[in-house]
């Protein structure tokens, strides 16, 4: 089964959870890696453009892009999502109805 874009928000806020439980300040997430943590073909790049999308609506104050890459009908990008923000409590339109809060 293909991902979909509400699979990917939840394995996302998933890493990010899970990195911030662990005392992690940080988080470097790539696109292509975690499309093939959910199944997808890793031949295959034409759900990364709404992958990029979700990880940038994902994104808060404070994150940032390390790299994208567009080619073709794909992308790459690797985001750093910075867990020790003061704002984290705040809600964000950004995030989906279906996805947990990132706290």
């Amino acid at each position: 089964m293909t991902p979909t874009a509400w699979d990917f928000r939840n394995k996302l806020t998933v890493i990010l959870n899970t990195a911030k439980h662990s005392g992690k300040s940080y988080v470097d997430v790539e696109s292509g890696n975690l499309h093939k943590e959910l199944g997808g073909d890793s031949n295959s790049h034409h759900r990364l453009p709404i992958f990029h999308e979700v990880m940038t609506k994902m994104m808060r104050p404070g994150d940032s892009i390390l790299k994208e890459a567009r080619h073709g009908d794909g992308a790459t990008m690797l985001v750093r999502y910075n867990l020790n923000a003061k704002h984290d409590n705040l809600k964000s339109d950004r995030q989906g109805a279906n996805s947990a809060p990132r706290n």
